[in-house]
């Protein structure tokens, strides 16, 4: 699968949030994430734009990996695997073992509301403010995802610049 995404940071987040209630976008769901990212011991992911992450969310822990991203013109596409863990705890000791890196730490908390086949997330990251996060998984890459978005950037009157960092590299600046 693919992750076809655009991230634009927003000063306010409440309105957006009554437009994606105005639209139908439903209750969304709500949490605190912790998002622990991993280097790999001989390649380096800064320099392959790879990411190795252990997300925890409540009770749920994910591990996922994130390919480089493609070059495309308007939103950040890049295949991703994800994989549920029963213990994170268990699975960070694993890849210690096995010589990969804790590299850094990325804390937001998110509302995410489905709307049709995309996602739209509200984020408020320590250290870096308000975001929206659209998002559409594809089974390939192409302009249908990246059109999807725009329509819902539209619909949600959201205004501003595609930001194609990461958080991680947002706050690594």
């Amino acid at each position: 699968m693919f992750e076809v995404e655009t991230k634009i940071r927003v000063p306010d987040l409440p309105e957006i949030r009554s437009r994606l209630v105005r639209i139908g976008a439903g209750t969304p769901s709500v949490a605190d994430q912790q998002d622990v990212y991993y280097n790999h011991p001989v390649r380096d992911f800064g320099r392959t734009d790879e990411a190795l992450r252990v997300r925890y969310e409540g009770e749920r822990c994910t591990l996922t990996y994130k390919g480089p991203k493609l070059a495309t013109k308007g939103a950040k596409t890049r295949e991703e695997f994800n994989l549920t863990v029963e213990s994170g705890e268990n699975l960070e000791e694993v890849l210690r073992r096995l010589g990969f890196v804790r590299s850094a730490e990325v804390r937001k908390h998110r509302e995410e509301f489905a709307l049709g086949t995309a996602s739209v997330a509200l984020d408020e990251v320590d250290g870096l403010g308000s975001f929206v996060e659209i998002e559409v998984m594809a089974h390939e890459a192409g302009a249908e995802a990246e059109k999807e978005i725009e329509r819902i950037k539209g619909e949600l009157g959201i205004e501003g610049s595609h930001i194609p960092q990461s958080y991680l590299e947002l706050l690594k600046q």
